[in-house]
């Protein structure tokens, strides 16, 4: 990752707020449909398909196709639990529900709905809008006018590599399209771009190469801890704190984010974890000191992390192609819908 901090305050000036996305991403015409009273939607062979059920899968379908228009979303997650019931009534015609792939399958699903209860009914409402206010009240107060940038970036892993793509640019290859082809971080998939971001965001080197450039212009390449970077900017603005009510889901997920994470380290603390693969037990060391090497940097620095996928600053974070959303996501409830 090349950014090395992504506060709150950060978040306020527009700096990555999908990142934050802990919550299903519902467009707001959808979340209206879905609320309330638990009405039926569809019937397959009988089977009631109801609005409890749509909300519960519509992240897990959506997140898979972000560019879906959202006048469409609704009635394709329904379709697709049509289509599901459909097929799993067949699979319980044959029998399958007997066999052993089928009982593992449940078992794994059973943890992932229990964990997800959980995180909805007992740890998302500890997050009150009093806290979320306040997190946006003290850090708008830090927020002055500050220099942001925009910029694409293509990684390789070598000088040699960096010029060579360089050349290719100056021969007129499009970077978006040598970014898809070449580059070795996320950003890739957005033809290399980064989004706005401070220069505190990312490390030393890549900021003072990108902030040195004016829009449009590319850079030589330039060697971070991450390999070497050809760089170009797309764009430079000031930036003030946005408004409460275009940040507060960003914050308040990210408060989620963090009574998971101290939930989860408790339990760390007094569970008897073992990993029985040898294989696995070395791959596992190695994960959990660069971990903590990581949360030792973060801590000395008081600061936070962020991920690679870009953002604009300038909309709905949810709706952000890629909105990176991983499987600690908070499920929506009805009776914990949050702010």
């Amino acid at each position: 990752m090349l950014r090395t901090r992504l506060s709150f305050t950060s978040a306020l000036v527009g700096a990555g707020l999908m990142l934050f996305s802990a919550l299903p991403a519902m467009a707001q015409d959808e979340s209206v449909a879905l609320q309330g009273e638990d009405k039926v939607v569809a019937k397959v062979n009988g089977y009631e398909i109801k609005a409890s059920e749509v909300r519960m899968a519509f992240d897990d379908v959506i997140g898979q196709l972000p560019n879906l228009p959202k006048k469409l979303r609704y009635p394709f997650v329904v379709q697709f639990l049509v289509e599901r019931h459909l097929l799993a009534q067949l699979a319980n015609k044959d029998g399958l529900a007997e066999t052993d792939d089928y009982k593992r399958r449940l078992a794994a699903y059973q943890a992932k709905a229990l964990r997800d209860s959980y995180l909805a009914q007992k740890i998302a409402p500890q997050v009150t809008e009093e806290q979320v206010r306040k997190v946006y009240d003290d850090e708008a107060k830090k927020v002055t006018e500050t220099e942001r940038v925009r910029a694409r970036h293509i990684l390789v892993a070598s000088e040699k590599e960096a010029n060579a793509i360089l050349a290719k640019l100056k021969a007129g290859e499009k970077f978006e399209d040598l970014a898809k082809q070449y580059s070795l971080d996320g950003s890739k998939d957005y033809g290399g771009d980064l989004g706005y971001f401070t220069a505190p965001e990312m490390v030393a080197e890549f900021s003072k190469a990108a902030f040195a450039l004016k829009p449009g212009e590319t850079s030589k390449p330039v060697k971070t801890e991450f390999g070497w970077h050809i760089i170009r900017l797309e764009d430079r603005k000031m930036g003030a704190a946005q408004p409460y009510d275009q940040v507060k889901a960003a914050i308040r997920n990210a408060l989620v984010r963090q009574k998971v994470q101290e939930t989860l380290t408790s339990l760390h603390d007094v569970a008897k974890v073992e990993i029985i693969d040898e294989d696995l037990k070395a791959v596992a060391a190695e994960a959990e000191k660069q971990r903590r090497a990581l949360q030792e940097k973060m801590k000395k620095a008081n600061v936070g992390t962020s991920g690679d996928q870009p953002n604009d600053g300038d909309g709905d974070a949810g709706d952000g192609a890629g909105a990176g959303k991983g499987d600690l996501l908070i499920p929506e409830d009805t009776n914990n819908t949050g702010n």
